[in-house]
């Protein structure tokens, strides 16, 4: 039978449906909050996440970079999703015929939910290519304990480097390598080098001549191979005046404790790789054994997954139809996954009898990349911007996007414009805390374990990661 929140008048009440939500990232919150203004109480709202706060993953970078304090890229999900009930924890198994998802909480408890509908928005993990020792020597850049474990990371690097004796070591310690010159990536090595080089001026005994090095590599023919040239040609030019060595045609052919080898041949001595070739689905989709595309669930226009009614899909975790690109996919991007979760929403208050369905129709509004400073990319609405209009057009779109935190986030850079950057190390996340291979990004792996965290690194892996080179 399926559920109504509006039963005929005369029958008996029954129980609210349960709509249970497994992920909070942008298509997941957007869901649940959509959900929750439709309903109006109506139903019963679950969300089902590792984490209780929502991750705006744009702002990612500059956490890194010692621009915004972690808590600024955070939005709390109980203090914004006031009707909703959080449940902490991850989505272990979904027994589609049984109505109930299995998870375990962040103490490795195990518990289940049964539901009446259900969305997975469990997003994307980082890709991983079968490149000798990347899995043991790279740091991710997929959730707040890699950002700020490499943060750490960086200054350590810098202040060793600046008491090193020996100049090849120096060399080595204040070079980082970037894999991946998507999105990420670009923010990560334009920002990186602009907080290296602020780093290595407060030291006098710095070496004369030697300036932080960082590498931008991607097999790619240009900077930002999936969107518009103009954006690419702009990132291209403001990363080298930078300084930074940006090589396109250029990968990893393996990792060591050492450095990196490039597939040309060149050794480079480092003790940073920071990858950031790109995303895949995270691993429950495939667990779930229906269709998918290139690891993501096939869905309807409407976001239902063909064959269980009951079942929504969005955001990185769905391949959703193009409608307006007949036979391709909407690309992942945090700007679709919104705007799914909005349509997911939408829908599945439809089929409990509130509003009318609607297929997912959205054609890109353009992107905006920061470039650090006040150099950015951005192609509002298909208009190219460079320079200082780029870069106040780049932030006024983060503070519009953001669901909360919007003071915090402008008062960090308007302090970062006037004050020095508090460049200490803070000890929180170690190294091996935040393996590559992982499935839970957003959790940093504990000493007992992993925390009842779903992980496919084995302890072989785990000791690995734990014995790069500080």
């Amino acid at each position: 039978m399926t559920p109504s929140v509006n039963p005929p008048a005369g029958t008996p009440s029954r129980r609210r449906p349960r709509i249970v939500i497994v992920g909070a990232g942008f298509a997941g919150y957007q869901t649940a909050r959509s959900l929750s203004k439709s309903l109006r109480g109506r139903a019963e709202i679950v969300l089902l996440n590792p984490t209780d706060y929502f991750l705006y993953l744009p702002l990612l970078p500059q956490v890194s970079a010692g621009i915004l304090e972690p808590r600024r890229v955070t939005v709390s999900l109980p203090g914004t999703l006031r009707h909703v009930r959080l449940v902490l924890g991850e989505a272990d198994h979904i027994d589609l015929d049984g109505r109930k998802v299995h998870y375990t909480d962040p103490e490795g408890t195990t518990g289940e939910l049964g539901y009446d509908r259900l969305v997975l928005a469990v997003g994307s993990v980082s890709k991983l290519l079968p490149i000798p020792g990347v899995a043991e020597h790279a740091t991710g850049f997929r959730g707040l304990p890699e950002a700020l474990y490499l943060r750490d990371h960086i200054t350590r690097q810098i202040e060793l480097a600046a008491s090193a004796g020996d100049p090849a070591e120096c060399t080595s310690r204040c070079t980082f390598v970037v894999v991946g010159a998507g999105y990420t990536g670009t923010e990560v090595a334009a920002h990186g080098k602009m907080f290296t080089d602020a780093l290595a001026r407060k030291y006098p005994s710095w070496p004369k001549g030697v300036r932080p090095r960082w590498m931008l590599l991607d097999v790619a023919d240009r900077v930002l191979p999936g969107l518009d040239k103009r954006l690419s040609d702009t990132a291209d030019q403001v990363l080298r005046a930078r300084g930074v060595d940006v090589r396109m045609g250029t990968s990893v052919k393996e990792s060591t404790s050492d450095g990196v080898l490039l597939d040309n041949g060149d050794f480079v001595e480092t003790r940073s790789l920071i990858w950031c070739v790109g995303v895949r689905p995270d691993p429950l989709v495939s667990e779930l054994g229906l269709p998918v595309e290139r690891g993501r669930l096939v869905v309807t226009p409407e976001l239902r997954v063909p064959g269980h009614p009951d079942v929504f899909a969005c955001g990185d975790a769905a391949a959703v139809p193009d409608l307006n690109r007949p036979g391709e996919y909407t690309p992942m991007t945090a700007q679709h996954a919104s705007r799914q979760g909005k349509t997911a929403a939408r829908n599945v208050a439809a089929s409990l009898g509130v509003g009318e369905a609607a297929p997912y129709r959205h054609s890109d509004m353009g992107f905006a990349v920061d470039l650090g400073g006040v150099k950015a990319a951005a192609n509002p609405m298909g208009v190219p911007l460079s320079g200082p209009v780029a870069g106040a057009v780049t932030r006024g779109y983060h503070l519009a996007a953001m669901p909360g935190n919007r003071v915090r986030v402008a008062a960090d850079w308007l302090l970062d414009a006037a004050l020095p950057r508090q460049a200490v190390q803070l000890g929180l996340v170690r190294s091996w805390q935040v393996p590559l291979d992982t499935a839970s990004p957003e959790l940093a792996k504990s000493g007992a374990g992993n925390g009842g965290a779903k992980s496919s690194t084995d302890s072989s892996a785990a000791t690995g990661s734990g014995a790069r080179k500080e």
